[in-house]
């Protein structure tokens, strides 16, 4: 697929409603664009008035084998009466392809967002996560990758220190700085977990509250340690991070035996994601969504301010790392 397919410029709403209709749906309102960078995802009404969310997968990031296994994962989790939007099975098919995009259909469910500082909506993220990965251990994803560094920090490396994004004047401090965290990620890094379906994604704007919390959007679902669906929904200082922390484990272990060896790895971890979403930014700008969404990253000042968080990052990952505390 060509470079405009790339960045979705072919998906006009003609496309969108031909589409549609080729799984019997028929558009009978407006195409409302939701929240997304990486697909486009849009809400709809069809002739009957009921209530669909369209999502169009980014060609050439996942094929076809690893969104059905993100589709199965969803639906296992479903049927368990787990509270995830699972995509809707049509034609014998959750997964869906017209000229060359594929696409799958979700119910719209209305809710609120997710609010971080609310204890009730803090258990019961807890609790559901609990159960996710207690079906998420019960076997690995063949098709979709294991998080590790090559794909988290080698290969993002290779990105953020060949293109032409970056001002010139701060490239070798970069190199400098970022070749300095990846081995102090090396050196703290271990694989002495088991691999689990994940998420992967876990951070509270993927979560919505409608009497419990529904999880959504398992678009980076991966396998990996347990502890990368936890730590994102962590915050506060320290201490104020190891008392939501054994809270959050308390109500989990009662679905799923947390190891308490991974919380070695948040800080890489999250080392990890930072450098990851910086480079998937720049491997993103041919896309127009990106560069308007991000215009500071062409900025000097960003790159300094992101270098002082790398070396900020180095002394997390070298300080005493979380652990489980007696809250009584």
């Amino acid at each position: 697929m060509n470079n405009s397919a790339f960045s979705f410029q072919t998906l006009t709403p003609e496309l969108i409603f031909n589409s549609l209709a080729t799984i019997g749906i028929n558009v009978d309102s407006g195409l409302t664009a939701l929240n997304s960078y990486e697909n486009r995802v849009y809400q709809f009404s069809d002739e009957n008035r009921t209530r669909y969310v369209v999502k169009y997968y980014r060609p050439h990031r996942w094929n076809r084998s690893q969104i059905i296994e993100e589709h199965q994962f969803t639906q296992q989790l479903s049927q368990a009466d787990i509270s995830v939007i699972a995509p809707l099975i049509i034609n014998n098919s959750s997964v869906h392809e017209y000229q060359g995009y594929l696409f799958a259909l979700f119910p719209s469910v209305g809710a609120r967002q997710y609010e971080t500082d609310n204890l009730e909506q803090f258990d019961s993220v807890a609790t559901m996560l609990g159960r996710i990965h207690q079906i998420g251990a019960k076997q690995p994803f063949e098709h979709r990758p294991t998080i590790g560094l090559q794909e988290y920090l080698y290969q993002p490396q290779e990105i953020l220190l060949s293109n032409a994004i970056i001002p010139n004047k701060i490239q070798t401090d970069l190199n400098i700085i970022l070749r300095d965290l990846i081995k102090t990620v090396e050196q703290h890094w271990h694989n002495d977990w088991q691999p689990i379906r994940l998420h992967a994604d876990c951070h509270p704007g993927n979560i919505l509250w409608r009497d419990k919390a529904i999880m959504v959007d398992f678009d980076d679902a991966r396998n990996g340690p347990a502890i990368q669906d936890i730590w994102m929904l962590l915050n506060g200082d320290h201490h104020q991070q190891q008392i939501q922390l054994t809270s959050f484990i308390e109500l989990y272990e009662e679905f799923f035996l947390f190891d308490n060896n991974q919380l070695k790895l948040i800080e890489p971890l999250r080392a990890m994601r930072i450098v990851h979403h910086l480079a998937w930014i720049i491997q993103r700008w041919q896309d127009p969504a990106f560069p308007r969404a991000f215009p500071w990253l062409t900025d000097i000042d960003f790159w300094q301010q992101q270098l002082k968080q790398f070396n900020q990052q180095i002394e997390a990952i070298k300080a005493p790392a979380l652990k489980l505390i007696s809250i009584m």
